[in-house]
């Protein structure tokens, strides 16, 4: 089962507080890759752009410290990615989108990945501590361990599909998991999957195995 249009978009409090930059960083790569695909929420997201630009310029102005250029350019010195630049639909040829590419440091044969059982695999990409960002490959039809969440997942299919009592999700669709959502995703039989996830607290898993091994492999 394929699907060509994307029909699971980020919610307009996701987008608004990318937009306003108050994202942990993690959220931000995630959520800056989903828009580079998606035309229906790269719409949304200059909409609340302009809604923002427009408060800023009716907000009052103030005196600037003297030491704020310097700050300034020591953070952009250091090397931080924090996605300032709003993502195009322009697409490079790969898997990875250019926000994730960036990350990654080139497309799906420079990943580095790590082995968590029954297949499946991760690669945990360098972010702020405040919220861990993923790549994760799941074999065709292999499920990943039923689950919960403590807080938030955000999961984007890159390639191949998963399926969970939620619904479908393929290629460019995003599943937003909280507190509430227990699942068993199980990626479709037709490609292995290949996500993005972020989330900014542990998951809560069922099963005594992945409990034990959780902290080696910091889901």
């Amino acid at each position: 089962m394929t699907r060509q249009q994307i029909t699971h978009h980020l919610t307009d409090a996701l987008l608004m507080a990318y937009s306003a930059g108050s994202l942990p960083e993690a959220f931000n790569l995630t959520v800056a890759t989903h828009v580079s695909l998606c035309d229906d929420c790269r719409a949304r997201l200059a909409a609340f752009d302009t809604v923002g630009g427009a408060l800023i310029e009716r907000s009052e102005t103030v005196e600037l410290a003297q030491d704020s250029l310097a700050a300034t350019m020591a953070r952009i010195r250091s090397g931080s990615q924090t996605l300032t630049q709003r993502p195009t639909p322009h697409r490079v040829p790969g898997l990875f989108p250019a926000p994730l590419r960036d990350y990654v440091g080139g497309d799906l044969d420079a990943v580095r990945w790590r082995p968590v059982g029954m297949g499946v695999k991760q690669a945990i990409l360098p972010t702020s501590r405040v919220a861990t960002a993923r790549l994760l490959y799941i074999p065709a039809g292999a499920a990943v361990p039923d689950h919960g969440h403590r807080g938030t997942e955000l999961t984007l299919v890159l390639q191949g599909a998963f399926s969970d009592h939620v619904d479908y999700f393929g290629p460019g669709d995003i599943e937003i998991a909280n507190q509430d959502l227990d699942h068993t995703p199980v990626a479709d039989i037709g490609a292995d999957c290949i996500c993005l996830a972020a989330t900014d607290a542990p998951l809560r898993f069922r099963g005594l195995i992945p409990r034990l091994a959780q902290p080696f492999l910091r889901i």
